[in-house]
């Protein structure tokens, strides 16, 4: 038997199609975007197992996640989430717009009013995770926090398409994360760590040794998290991170995390100029051709 949320999900990706079938000149293409409830690894239901199993088997905290782009039905498996032992949820909530008549403004307050409701519904703490396609980033993290989010999660990730141009087919293709994705990523702590409190921040992205995990917590990070690293070493790359951030701290007399954690942010670093546009004439004029 199927559970209500299958229902609901199924109702829901109907809806979608019907919206689809509803534009003018449409592709029938457009319809394999709709991703069938059978195409994920774990249904609704699995996912709540799994997460009751990993409460028993261990003594760490559980962050689940959840992805979506609206305020639908979807929303209230947050509350089961919590039910089923997760200690905090992230929320993924990457969408590409695609109707010329929905601004960003709109866009934003469709996310704000996610975050409020969730934060009404759970007791958790809650951590929204953001692409870095918005146009005033702060102020966007600043209504974020105020909606009672306890987190961001930067950034995610949009696992981009590619063409076969002879068989004139769109390609799918995991491309996983290298350290060249990290700068973006430090720019936006420095500047968020260092100009807004209340929020805990998380890096995701570009995270592959010792020296990335240092880079992210000296310019604000309260946390990395690590998946491609993982993903090409396994478990070991962890405690390969952790001990080359111990021996860092060592090596160069900290204390503790918190010593290094937001030393090189735009409060603190000595020269703050470095994360903003003029820098960008600096780089330009250190350009030398080989």
């Amino acid at each position: 038997m199927r559970s209500l949320f299958e229902e609901q999900l199924e109702a829901e990706q109907l809806a979608t199609v019907s919206h689809f079938e509803g534009i003018e000149d449409a592709f029938a293409e457009a319809h394999t975007y709709v991703p069938a409830a059978s195409e994920f690894a774990l249904g609704p239901d699995e996912y709540l197992d799994q997460l009751l199993s990993i409460r028993e088997a261990v003594d760490l905290p559980i962050i689940a996640s959840l992805n979506g782009v609206d305020g639908g039905y979807w929303l209230q498996y947050a509350q089961l989430i919590a039910e089923a032992g997760a200690d905090a949820l992230e929320l993924n909530v990457f969408d590409i717009e695609t109707d010329p008549d929905i601004s960003g403004a709109q866009i934003e307050e469709r996310l704000l009013q996610m975050v409020h409701r969730l934060r009404s519904q759970l007791r958790i703490p809650i951590a929204i995770k953001l692409s870095p396609f918005y146009a005033a980033f702060l102020n966007l993290a600043a209504a974020i926090r105020d909606e009672g989010a306890d987190g961001l999660v930067i950034f995610n990730r949009f696992f981009q398409a590619d063409l076969d141009i002879e068989e004139l087919e769109v390609e799918r293709q995991l491309r996983l994360s290298t350290p060249n994705e990290l700068p973006l990523r430090l720019r936006w702590l420095a500047i968020l760590s260092g100009k807004l409190d209340g929020l805990s921040l998380a890096v995701t992205g570009g995270i592959h040794t010792p020296e990335d995990a240092i880079k992210a917590l000296m310019c604000g990070a309260d946390t990395v998290q690590v998946v491609s690293a993982l993903m090409v070493q396994g478990p070991a790359a962890l405690a390969d991170i952790r001990q080359g951030i111990v021996d860092w701290l060592e090596e160069h007399d900290y204390d503790s995390l918190d010593q290094l954690r937001g030393s090189m942010n735009v409060a603190r670093c000595p020269d703050p100029s470095i994360y903003e546009r003029a820098n960008y004439i600096h780089l330009l004029h250190s350009f030398r051709r080989a």
